[in-house]
């Protein structure tokens, strides 16, 4: 978004507010409890992320949603006392907050880590689920809202189900008025609510704090609602914990409000102190990494997300997308106040062979290929072997297996005798591949099974048609060029091995055979 139409949006958002707001327009206090603990109890095991996901919570209200920074309590690993006398703290700061004339007070409460249905657990201490509940009922805040990231949270909620609840309807219209209590939690009650190494961070926390940095603005106002805010994190925890062991993990929510008008958690493009945004094209999912890809997980926009701007700070981030082939990955610079529109072609483009190779993104990749392949003349025949292949196999991080099946047919010519030799082959390969550069040079192994025909053409005697089995093995040296599409060129040559009955076509007689071919061949594959 330019300058302008930022300044227009600005502009339109105000005169909106000074039409719906009441003669006396109320100022607006809010405070923020944000709780991360790594560490439950003894027979937990510990977590990653909780802890740096409050953190990431923190910053975003800080710098997007009008939070001050001494009105936003973080604690980190602490125990069940230690946040009692933080609650008693704040639970004073916003009755004193309440008791300022025209004042409304917003209350935003969240915590990540262990917790079962009746108690979070808290470095080896329980805060009871009821007591939490009771204190945020209890405060003075006119508007609460509480999050709840952990293991069978959704108990507060009273969600037992493990089916997928309607969307989220908390459509309200003007400012802040009465109060309102919403409760939201990242799983339901019998359910795990998991962390993720990909994202660095909880499913739930991860896309509510993308959603709060803009991929949430589904309407594109320049503002992330409550409603935006909780559909956002729930459609996408409920697809992305979908394809994990773990299961499906489903968000729920309880809300009482009583005519609260509409409330922005964050506002993108107001009081941002210098922030940046980067735009990313339609289509695709992409995640930001502060600084590099081993980098802290800024957030996320998916590939049918309508909002495809994130809101960051000032500075270098790496980005990865996924296309349907490779992957796409690079660094971009912003600057404070910079609009940055991020294009494929700024990414370096990575084929999900080469990425599983690398140990990361993906464990494995499925690819098919055909090709042209010759070998030397057998001794069954006087010509070279002419004929293709085809093949499947599965890329993996140290190796790589194929299945190919090749046929080719040679010529058979002694002077008395005259016929063609069909000859099919089913090989199992082990294959190192090393990636460089441009090219992808490789070395391996196989062994399979081999099956020959001979038939004649009588010029002198007589002889008759055979039909044999063998084994063949061989070693392979080859290089891959890759192409776009996924596609990749190969050149390989295999020092084989045939063992095979032979039998002499005059007399009858058949003695095990073993000869030694050198089999060229070249390719095209897909990788998937």
């Amino acid at each position: 978004m330019n300058a302008f139409v930022r300044f227009v949006a600005q502009l339109a958002g105000c005169a909106l507010a000074l039409l719906v707001a009441k003669p006396a327009m109320a100022d607006v206090e809010r405070f923020g409890l944000i709780l991360g603990n790594n560490v439950g109890s003894p027979e937990q095991a510990e977590l990653r992320y909780a802890e740096s996901d409050a953190e990431k919570i923190r910053d975003t209200l800080q710098s997007l949603g009008r939070f001050d920074p001494d009105k936003l309590v973080l604690l980190q690993g602490e125990s069940a006392d230690t946040v009692r006398k933080a609650l008693a703290g704040l639970g004073e700061r916003l009755r004193l907050a309440a008791s300022k004339p025209n004042t409304q007070v917003v209350l935003f409460a969240y915590y990540s880590g262990h917790a079962d249905g009746a108690a979070l657990h808290l470095r080896g201490s329980a805060l009871p689920l009821g007591e939490l509940e009771q204190w945020v009922r209890a405060s003075a805040a006119e508007f609460r809202l509480l999050i709840l990231d952990a293991c069978r949270s959704g108990a507060l909620t009273r969600v037992k189900g493990g089916t997928r609840a309607p969307p989220v309807e908390i459509r309200t219209e003007g400012s802040l008025a009465r109060e309102g209590l919403l409760f939201w939690t990242a799983s339901a009650a019998n359910e795990d609510a998991q962390e993720s190494d990909a994202i660095k961070g909880s499913f739930f926390s991860h896309y509510l704090n993308s959603a709060l940095l803009g991929a949430g603005d589904v309407d594109g106002d320049g503002n992330v609602s409550v409603e935006e805010a909780y559909r956002y994190a729930s459609e996408n925890t409920v697809r992305a914990s979908s394809a994990t062991f773990g299961g499906t993990q489903h968000p729920t929510f309880r809300y009482e409000l009583s005519g609260y008008g509409k409330l922005e958690l964050t506002t993108l493009w107001e009081h941002t102190s210098g922030r940046a945004t980067l735009v990313v094209p339609a289509g695709k999912p992409y995640l930001v990494f502060r600084d590099s890809s081993s980098g802290p997980v800024v957030g996320e926009i998916g590939a049918s997300d309508r909002a495809r701007h994130i809101s960051v700070r000032p500075g270098t981030y790496f980005l990865r997308a996924r296309a349907p082939d490779a992957l796409l990955e690079g660094r971009v610079r912003v600057g404070a106040w910079e609009t940055r529109e991020v294009r494929d072609a700024d990414l370096s483009r990575s084929a999900y062979a080469r990425l599983v190779r690398k140990g990361g993104v993906r464990s494995s990749a499925f690819f098919v290929g055909a090709g042209a392949q010759v070998h030397t003349a057998l001794s069954n025949a006087t010509g070279t072997c002419f004929g293709g292949y085809g093949e499947v196999g599965i890329h993996w991080e140290a190796l790589t297996g194929q299945l190919r099946v090749g046929v080719c047919r040679a010529a058979f010519d002694n002077g008395r005798l005259q016929g063609t030799v069909d000859e099919a082959t089913a090989q199992l390969r082990l294959v190192r591949v090393i990636d460089l550069r441009s090219v992808s040079p490789y070395f391996g192994i196989e062994a399979g099974a081999l099956f020959l025909s001979q038939n004649f053409d009588l010029r002198n005697g007589s002889a008759s048609d055979s039909r044999t089995f063998g084994m063949t093995g061989a070693g392979v040296l080859g290089v891959s060029l890759e192409l776009a599409g996924g596609f990749a060129l190969s050149a390989e040559g295999a020092f084989a091995l045939y063992l095979y009955p032979l039998e002499n076509a005059v007399s009858g007689e058949t003695k095990r055979q073993a000869d030694l071919s050198i089999r060229p061949s070249v390719g095209l594959s897909k990788t998937w």
